[in-house]
């Protein structure tokens, strides 16, 4: 008996981050994304450090040994989590993806988007990066493209108003 195949490549080659279709973001959100995780961890712990000194209630080192623990976790895998980040643009619409463990992608129909913003904070502005905020008409989808450059931020911005507002897709 013939089992049927799938249509489509498998969800291994979709995700694959060494593909050459897909696109990489830049190295610099690895720097931008270290920082942030040292201040919302180290902050946490020396208020717990100063907490675990300042009261006789010793269990409190113990959670601030989970926190410096989380935090080093976090900044361990951070490389291969913006290694993961990438997107793909097809003739109808934009793919993202996104994760490790738990993968993710984003498809974005060009005749569904409402509008495309280019947003940079000031660690992004520092590093010399920028992030692509894409939202639709179901309203459901609001996709990220962090750490982009900016020149190729404002391409993608160009490119994708122009084809969401040549493929409005009925509305």
């Amino acid at each position: 008996m013939e089992t049927a195949t799938p249509a489509g490549p498998p969800a291994d080659v979709l995700f694959d981050p060494d593909s050459p279709q897909w696109r990489r973001v830049s190295p610099k959100l690895i720097k931008v994304r270290l920082i942030l995780i040292g201040i919302w961890s180290g902050v946490p712990i020396i208020g717990g450090v100063v907490a675990a000194i300042a009261t006789p209630y010793r269990w409190i080192w113990l959670i601030v040994g989970l926190l410096a623990l989380g935090g080093l976790w976090s900044a361990s895998l951070n490389g291969r989590r913006v290694r993961a980040i990438g997107y793909l643009e097809r003739a109808d619409d934009l793919l993202i993806r996104r994760g490790l463990f738990i993968r993710d992608m984003v498809v974005v129909p060009y005749g569904r988007l409402q509008y495309v913003d280019v947003t940079a904070g000031p660690l992004d502005r520092a590093f010399g990066i920028a992030k692509l905020d894409l939202n639709t008409a179901a309203g459901s989808l609001d996709a990220q493209l962090p750490g982009l450059e900016p020149e190729e931020a404002a391409r993608l911005r160009d490119r994708l108003s122009e084809l969401g507002n040549s493929r409005m897709a009925g509305l």
